[in-house]
């Protein structure tokens, strides 16, 4: 039993879909998966077990920022022996070439985070995507002909909701990145340390170009097809 999770030996599947949000983490199990049932609510971090389509298949809340997602990430590889860990998050489009509503599949992350400097004594690590998911995960939403446009390409983990440096932002889009969100790159490195698959897919959430956004609940409660592609992509992937 970990000290964030607190779940028993086996309550967890090798599957694991994982929304920042503790609530679209119970949205996605009663939505989507049978026979779910709720394995920790500790610090108010939703965990549910259930099955999809056959599959066993786990979500878990990871809160937001990197180092909350790493909590939640260690403890899956190291005390519950998951095998595959796919991020199910919002992120904000960086680039007119996206629109609301769009999905990205994270190929890597970069970030501005210390996190990884201080890991490897101030080296640059390029954190990636397990390249069989990310396959997976394309042909998945290629075959569900989504209305929704897909996009593979870099994101952007940030350490700051609201940026001191915004111009950054702009520099990341010169070099192709497509999206913002917080938590990506901490578990692409954290699956490349312990061996495991990795994959963020994350719904625009917000333009910083357009200044569209989505509310509060849309976020929570209506990015089903992000969840479809997942549970597709892992579900086939599975070892």
């Amino acid at each position: 039993m970990s000290t964030h999770i607190g779940a028993q030996a086996g309550d967890i599947a090798p599957l694991v879909l994982m929304p920042g949000d503790p609530l679209r983490a119970k949205w996605i199990a009663q939505t989507f998966l049978e026979d779910a049932r709720c394995y920790t609510e500790v610090r108010g971090m939703y965990g549910y077990t259930g099955t999809w389509r056959g599959h066993r298949v786990s979500v878990q809340g990871s809160g937001m920022g990197q180092p909350s997602l790493a909590i939640y990430a260690n403890e899956l590889f190291t005390e519950y022996d998951v095998q595959s860990v796919i991020r199910v998050g919002s992120c904000g489009a960086m680039t007119e070439r996206l629109a609301v509503r769009d999905i990205v599949i994270g190929s890597g992350a970069c970030t501005d985070s210390s996190m990884n400097r201080i890991r490897f004594d101030g080296l640059d690590y390029a954190p990636v995507a397990d390249f069989g998911l990310l396959r997976a995960a394309h042909d998945a939403a290629t075959a569900a002909a989504l209305d929704e446009a897909v996009h593979v390409g870099l994101l952007y983990s940030s350490d700051s909701f609201y940026p001191a440096r915004p111009e950054h932002a702009a520099r990341m889009v010169e070099y192709g990145v497509l999206a913002v969100e917080m938590e990506a790159s901490a578990l692409y490195t954290l699956a490349a340390k312990f061996d495991r698959r990795a994959l963020a897919i994350c719904t625009v959430s917000d333009h910083l170009v357009t200044g569209e956004e989505t509310t509060s609940q849309e976020r929570e409660r209506t990015f089903g097809a992000m969840v479809e592609i997942a549970l597709s992509a892992g579900a086939g992937t599975v070892r």
